[in-house]
């Protein structure tokens, strides 16, 4: 008897006059017997520039019988599926207060990034270098708004990666398909770039040989940035007439310039949507200020007045009203994830990880250290609050970036080293 043909992971149906639609990831993608090896892993992280009350996210106990902290009520229903951390951080490398949460997914201040090879390159990003063009995105930048200091990518070249804003605009890049003539300006557009680039490249280079040392360096770092964009350049042209997923999805009128509070769930459902669809495998999410209206939020002062509470009970209590709908959220982004059946018998919650944190421990009182962190998903045995130990002067000895290190072995790069990482985070064990 004949068998299933095994499809190609691009295969897409053909139609009258050119009409083209791509499908889901089904079983029949995936050879018999290598579903669990075919199936990609994800990565999200998730950051927010003023973090959590510290009193409301960490649990008193250790281990899996702990009481359920405020923050972490809306999570209780995936409590097995994620581990809470307290006791990490980046040290003297990302001290600074709010100047120093671009540092959560690298470890170091971009000022503090000489000396390291790939300067203060984002676990994202380093994960992104072993994606390459198998996604039409190898990574996704998204933030509900512009902060200088929640710039939570950053290249290997120490450049910060801009996120996108808008939700009208992250759709279009996702969904929308592109007319005829608008994919021809485009290619011929991207070709161009590419041409302009190769230029100024040779012509920079001509510049080592006349200038100095420091500038030399500033050249060379110039040149990293050049070819990352490049990079970026090739693997936009492999996909450009690749056509974009079909989804039974549409944004509200007006998605852009809705209050924070309606806006934030439509950035998650288009995370979810696209990692469902293999647009991209690792997205980055920053959360800053929730911008004007105070964000919807029933609250009477701004969220960064709101944070500076100095331990005044009404602050709190509408600095926790502003916390706790971010948990809710995630929560809500792990409903999506976990409701998804993928072909190797798991769900897009078990093959994403997905990390809630910020770089900020405190904002209250400016503090980088112990940082809220909090991963689910991802093939990790979960369900516990793993806590790390101090030093003799109430340090933390274990630093964040171990975890870092764990979450790119899971994602499936060889390596025992990012950044400041002393080696893997004990005690986050795979299933």
């Amino acid at each position: 008897m004949a068998g299933f043909r095994t499809l190609d992971r691009r295969t897409f149906l053909r139609g009258v006059g050119g009409a083209a639609l791509t499908l889901p990831y089904l079983d029949a993608m995936v050879a018999s017997g290598t579903a669990a090896k075919n199936v990609p892993l994800r990565m999200v992280c998730v950051g927010l520039n003023f973090g959590f009350i510290p009193q409301l996210f960490f649990p008193t106990q250790p281990g899996g019988d702990y009481e359920t902290p405020e923050l972490l009520k809306p999570l209780a229903r995936h409590r097995r599926d994620f581990t809470l951390i307290s006791g990490l951080d980046h040290g003297v490398n990302a001290k600074g207060g709010h100047g120093g949460v671009h540092a959560y997914l690298s470890g170091i201040l971009s000022k503090n990034s000489s000396g390291y090879r790939e300067a203060n390159i984002s676990i994202d990003q380093k994960a992104a270098q072993t994606v390459g063009a198998a996604t039409r995105f190898p990574s996704m930048q998204f933030a509900t708004g512009f902060s200088s200091n929640n710039m939570l990518s950053w290249s290997a070249s120490g450049v910060a990666i801009p996120p996108i804003f808008n939700v009208e605009t992250l759709f279009s890049l996702l969904f929308q398909k592109i007319d005829r003539d608008s994919l021809i300006a485009r290619d011929a557009r991207n070709t161009a770039q590419t041409s302009i680039l190769d230029l100024v490249k040779t012509d920079a280079r001509q510049l080592l040989k006349t200038v100095g040392k420091r500038d030399r360096d500033k050249l060379e770092q110039y040149f990293a940035s050049v070819r990352e964009v490049e990079k970026r350049l090739s693997q936009s042209q492999q996909w450009l007439r690749q056509p974009k997923p079909n989804v039974d999805y549409a944004l509200p009128n007006g998605a852009g310039s809705l209050d924070f509070v309606d806006r934030v769930p439509l950035y998650y459902d288009l995370m979810a949507l696209a990692l469902q669809t293999d647009s991209t495998r690792i997205i980055t999410f920053a959360s800053s200020d929730i911008g004007g209206n105070y964000g919807g939020f029933p609250v009477t002062r701004g969220y960064h007045q709101l944070t500076h509470h100095g331990k005044v009970a009404s602050y709190i209590d509408e600095l926790r009203i502003i916390e706790r709908f971010h948990t809710t959220q995630f929560a809500r982004f792990l409903d999506q994830l976990k409701s998804v059946q993928e072909p190797n018998g798991k769900t897009l919650l078990d093959n994403t990880m997905a990390l809630l944190g910020s770089g900020m421990g405190n904002a209250s009182s400016h503090s980088n250290r112990n940082l809220p962190l909090l991963l689910a998903g991802g093939g990790f045995r979960h369900g516990e609050h793993q806590v790390y130990p101090q030093d003799r002067q109430g340090r933390n000895v274990t630093p964040a970036a171990n975890l870092f290190v764990s979450m790119l072995q899971r994602f499936g790069v060889e390596t025992d080293q990012f950044n400041t990482a002393s080696g893997s985070l004990t005690g986050l064990k795979v299933t």
